[in-house]
């Protein structure tokens, strides 16, 4: 492994400046074909060569085996196996080690290139001609010289790997059947389980796939309630945003409902898979109100409740 990609989140703290200026900084990478993927550096904690993987039995499709890291046991999963990709000549020499949604695990990878700064107007939702791999890309961007760049939908893939998490039963919220929130998410895995939540909490919602669609949905909701001379807050009682979304990322979502005084008194709650408290910093630095991490349904239903009975 070069120097280069040693050093490659030497500055990772410094980044937490990104937030509310609707960037986000992506690690590309490679897996031996003519495709460049990309993965939100955020939630990267290292790169380094492949080490030795121990195999062990039954492990899920896609689980190549386990690693010790510092003294922790974690699965190591075979990006090839839920893109399509052909194993190539010299194996899997690179590992990305990330973090998110509460889990540590790493990924083989043919070789990492750099880091690159976007916007996230520029980053926009899969087209289906675009990739046969459509399940576990999230979001498209474009390179200075016109290639593409696939973001992965990393959670996703682990829910994948891994299995996807059971909803637990939930006690529903008697409040009658005027009860209702937004809510916001880029990935499917992640709308399935905010509608699960919900729908067991017997909570009325409306949703959006990206930040830039929730906003708009969220002004023409605002211009009705004006018109009808009745408070937003008397109709919708809370918002939940993703933090990275393309188009518009939570961040500037948020911000941008804080600064609207027609969205007065309405809670905003950040559920993301980005847990670090630096990520929860930023959070805070545009207002929200809560912050919960994915994918934990009984957190999430815990932070909702208060926040929609209050």
């Amino acid at each position: 492994m070069s120097n280069q990609n040693g050093k490659l989140l030497d500055t990772i703290d410094a980044r937490t400046k990104l937030a509310g200026s609707n960037k986000m900084e992506i690690l590309l990478f490679s897996l031996g074909n003519d495709e460049i993927f990309g993965i939100n550096v955020f939630k990267v904690r290292e790169v380094s060569q492949t080490p030795m993987i121990t195999k062990t039995p039954n492990m899920p499709l896609g689980v190549e085996g386990v690693i010790s890291l510092r003294g922790n046991i974690i699965p190591v999963i075979g990006l090839a196996s839920f893109l399509n990709v052909e194993t190539p000549e010299g194996g899997w020499p690179t590992m990305i080690v990330t973090e998110y949604s509460r889990r540590t695990q790493a990924f083989l990878v043919k070789d990492v290139d750099r880091i690159i700064r976007v916007d996230w107007d520029q980053v926009k939702p899969p087209e289906t001609m675009l990739s046969g791999n459509d399940a576990m890309i999230t979001a498209i961007t474009e390179l200075p010289d016109g290639k593409l760049v696939s973001i992965l939908d990393v959670e996703q893939i682990l829910a994948s790997a891994t299995g996807e998490p059971l909803t637990p039963e939930l006690p529903p919220i008697d409040t009658g059947s005027e009860l209702t929130m937004f809510f916001v998410d880029d990935s499917a895995v992640a709308r399935k389980e905010i509608i699960s939540v919900l729908d067991k909490l017997g909570v009325k919602y409306q949703q959006a796939n990206n930040g830039l669609e929730a906003w708009d949905r969220l002004q023409n909701m605002a211009s009705r309630a004006q018109v009808d001379d009745v408070p937003l807050s008397h109709q919708l009682k809370l918002i939940l945003v993703d933090a990275e979304m393309p188009e518009m990322d939570g961040y500037v979502l948020t911000r941008n409902i804080k600064s609207d005084p027609r969205f007065e008194g309405i809670p905003v709650v950040m559920h993301s898979s980005l847990s670090s408290e630096a990520n929860k910093t930023m959070g805070q630095r545009v207002g929200v109100d809560a912050y919960v991490a994915k994918f934990d349904a009984l957190q999430l239903a815990d932070t909702l409740r208060p926040l929609l009975l209050r």
